[in-house]
């Protein structure tokens, strides 16, 4: 059975997922911004694997990471928008979760690196790209596929995500 897109269920689930984006962004402030970044809750990013609700929370959850702690409103616009495609793109991939985990990293270094080339005078664009590119790789590749992997052994993760698979 498909569960209705606004359920309080499906609501709540993106909420929690919005805040914890938009606290684990903030708690780590300091590299979660700017050319050289690990921002730890794009590790998050990898939950569209199980949840389709995870989608509208991340994008919820980077948009207002962004208004709080950003500098730019290109960045709160671009970087919103990269989280959205990457989230969209990891639903779309995710029977490979290495592949899935590539998207987060591409869409992050292309669009946030064209961001901080733009709006910080000395961000050279390949390099910036590459080093938000690496920090998103790092993030992904070391907190979020284990994550996920840790998540397929809950039954009642696994018992929630097979129903969004109907």
């Amino acid at each position: 059975m498909r569960k209705s897109v606004f359920s309080v269920r499906n609501l709540t689930l993106s909420a929690i997922i919005a805040a914890l984006y938009a606290a684990i962004t903030l708690l780590f402030a300091p590299i979660s911004y700017g050319p050289v970044q690990f921002r730890v809750s794009e590790a998050l990013t990898m939950l569209p694997v199980f949840f389709p609700q995870a989608i509208p929370g991340l994008t919820l959850g980077c948009l207002i990471a962004n208004l709080l702690g950003s500098a730019t409103p290109w960045d709160i616009v671009f970087g919103t928008l990269a989280t959205l495609l990457a989230a969209l793109f990891t639903r779309r991939l995710r029977k490979n979760l290495w592949v899935a985990a590539a998207a987060p990293v591409a869409f992050n270094a292309v669009i946030i690196g064209l961001v901080l080339h733009f709006t910080l005078a000395d961000a050279l664009l390949f390099p910036t790209m590459l080093s938000v590119g690496l920090g998103e790789a790092v993030v992904l590749y070391a907190l979020g596929i284990p994550m996920i992997l840790a998540l397929r052994r809950s039954p009642q993760v696994m018992e929630l995500a097979q129903e969004y698979e109907k």
